[in-house]
């Protein structure tokens, strides 16, 4: 592995190497082994924080360049792309409902539902998540066990911009429909996320449960319930509304989670 990560940190730093047959072959083991869940882009540490493994998200940033674009046909379907579709599902244990894609490089596993919605490259969807209709998770998004990402849900990748962190869904999350989680938001285990709530990386999550408004940054705790609000910012030209997301509440601890979401979206009237 050592010397996967040094053929790739040295590609990045000379492009010229990306014509070498060996340093195309070390940036597609890294696409391989991405795509089988051997290699993850980000992953938890035994101190229940997460590391971003830069190099992994270089390989896949790397892989563009060296593939050539090709005719892909899917049936009646036709596409024109670099990247290949993921393959295999039946063996994989994952339903795919009509028109579902996943890229080749994404990591789906057992149990997964992916209704018509789309996973890019460098992705993980970990057991038993269900990715809803038009939902998109993007590049390199980390998704947990057992997460419902609701209709028309989008996940931010790392491609655009190239800097970005990977978007992090921690187990048992529900993100409802049309919310938009970018530019490499964590959210935490079990939260609620309500419909049409927006965070980025430096958005205000504001937790209005207590006697003082407690401020935390493109970061939701977990089993916090959170819907969309607003705050008041002065600009020169006057005062004006900011969007934010608003902690309203806590999912409780449960050993039935359905009944625990069902508790937090029914006591805190959340949209979902």
């Amino acid at each position: 592995m050592n010397d996967l990560r040094e053929a790739i940190e040295t590609a990045w730093n000379d492009r010229s190497l990306l014509g070498q047959k060996a340093t195309q072959e070390a940036i597609r083991c890294v696409i391989h082994q991405l795509d089988r869940g051997e290699l993850r882009v980000a992953e938890p540490t035994d101190t229940e924080k997460w590391q971003v493994n830069e190099w992994v998200k270089k390989a896949v940033l790397m892989y563009f360049p060296i593939q050539q674009m090709e005719t892909i046909e899917a049936g009646p379907f036709e596409f024109h792309d670099k990247i290949p579709l993921k393959s295999g599902f039946a063996q994989l244990g994952i339903r795919v409902v009509p028109h579902a894609l996943a890229r080749y490089g994404a990591y789906i596993s057992k149990g997964v539902i992916l209704m018509p919605s789309y996973t890019n490259i460098g992705a993980y969807v970990d057991e038993g998540t269900m990715v809803d209709t038009w939902a998109t998770v993007g590049s390199c998004a980390q998704v947990g066990k057992h997460v419902h990402l609701s209709g028309g849900v989008g996940l931010g990748g790392v491609l655009e911009p190239v800097q970005a962190a990977p978007v992090i869904i921690e187990d048992g999350a529900f993100i409802g429909s049309r919310s938009i989680l970018v530019e490499g938001c964590h959210i935490g285990k079990e939260a609620v996320i309500g419909a049409n709530v927006c965070i980025t990386g430096s958005s205000k999550i504001i937790d209005v449960t207590g006697a003082e408004p407690k401020e935390y940054k493109g970061y939701v705790p977990p089993r916090s319930v959170v819907i969309p609000g607003s705050y008041t910012k002065e600009f020169p030209a006057g005062s004006f509304q900011v969007p934010c997301a608003l902690i309203i509440g806590q999912r409780k601890e449960s050993t039935d989670l359905k009944t625990s979401l069902n508790d937090a979206l029914r006591e805190n009237a959340v949209a979902v």
